[in-house]
């Protein structure tokens, strides 16, 4: 496996090959097919509301939250936890 993505040793031992591929922190990237939705909830951004939707990943079980806010180019996948 090649190591193009600056990231964290232990966040590379700790996620799928999949998940290490998500576009983080930027509206509109595509997650992947094993990461199941779960909860959402409503936050207020100063902008009007954006929507955070949980997911696990099924393959490694790393949490992560899409942020959906339509004023943020920098919304979108995050990591929670692994």
């Amino acid at each position: 496996m090649t190591h193009h993505q600056p990231q964290a040793p232990e966040a590379k031992a700790a996620m799928c090959e999949p998940c290490a591929g998500v576009q983080q922190n930027w509206r509109r990237a595509p997650g992947h097919a094993e990461l199941v939705q779960g909860t959402n909830r409503k936050e207020d951004r100063g902008h009007g509301p954006a929507t955070i939707t949980n997911y696990v990943c099924d393959r490694c079980g790393t949490s992560w939250e899409y942020e959906n806010n339509k004023t943020n180019l920098h919304a979108g996948w995050s990591v929670v936890s692994r």
